[in-house]
């Protein structure tokens, strides 16, 4: 791929940002396509974020926003998508006429992996975590009308989460989760599993009446957490299907003239995750 002052830039907005895996994701498909435009990862302290967003709208960039910004991008937007307004989370962003706007492509990722898992409607939620990948969730499961269970470190942040939430659509339910894991499907949306020395978000003894169960981190291997599952009999998958589906989503909002290759993005996810 040779640079020059006519490429396009894309980027990956975060701290810690080293584990993305968008820019290879997102590099495969560029080079499949024959565009010129080159994905890079910026590590971005929460001080910088407005100034970097609006330097990027500036000079016609796009990307993404990953942990812990999301909720922080979408106060920074001129513009965003109906579902950004509703999620109040941005993971995805891009400029037109110099103005920045934004969407939540995570939504649709959620959803996505879900039915990869055999999650269906009606299912039982049990979310963990309360950040701006967990707002995702919530919508989904809204759109999905399934009953959703919030847990947290903070049980007040569990209550003020719920709360918000119900504010979101139809649910059939929300509430903040009990001691014990009654639900159908797990899916952590905190940044845990990042480190293998990170403990796991929830212990697969609570889990035993879980069907399936989704772990919104990735790491080369898997997450402990989806191994440890497995290993109690549960159907886990790590992050990489979410990952991969809201990067489609969100390579038709980079290049809206130009259908996104699926497969050589799901190739590059799978090389990379390699252990």
């Amino acid at each position: 791929m040779e640079i020059s002052a006519r490429t396009r830039l894309l980027a990956v907005l975060g701290d810690p940002v080293e584990h993305s895996l968008s820019p290879a994701m997102h590099n495969a498909a560029l080079r499949s396509l024959g565009l010129d435009a080159v994905y890079v990862g910026l590590h971005c302290p929460a001080a910088a974020l407005p100034a970097l967003l609006s330097s990027l709208a500036a000079v016609g960039a796009a990307g993404n926003v990953t942990v812990p910004h999301k909720e922080a991008a979408e106060r920074c937007l001129s513009r965003k998508t109906d579902l950004c307004a509703r999620v109040g989370a941005c993971n995805t962003f891009w400029s037109e006429g110099g103005a920045l706007v934004g969407d939540n492509t995570d939504v649709h990722g959620v959803l996505a992996s879900l039915r990869v898992l055999g999650v269906g409607a009606g299912a039982r939620w049990l979310l963990l975590g309360t950040g701006g990948s967990a707002r995702a969730v919530a919508v989904a499961a809204a759109d999905a009308k399934c009953d959703l269970l919030v847990s947290s470190r903070d049980p007040g942040r569990a209550r003020d989460f719920v709360d918000w939430a119900a504010t979101r659509g139809a649910t059939a339910r929300v509430a903040p989760a009990g001691g014990a894991a009654d639900a159908d499907v797990a899916i952590n949306a905190t940044p845990l599993g990042l480190k293998d020395s990170d403990p796991l978000p929830l212990d697969p003894a609570r889990g035993a009446k879980l069907g399936a169960a989704l772990d919104m981190v990735y790491r080369p291997g898997e997450t402990k957490w989806v191994r440890a599952l497995r290993a109690a009999g549960v159907a886990a998958q790590d992050g990489r299907e979410m990952l991969l589906q809201q990067g489609v989503a969100a390579f038709v909002r980079f290049f809206p003239d130009f259908p996104a290759p699926v497969e050589v993005m799901r190739a590059a996810l799978n090389r990379a995750l390699r252990p």
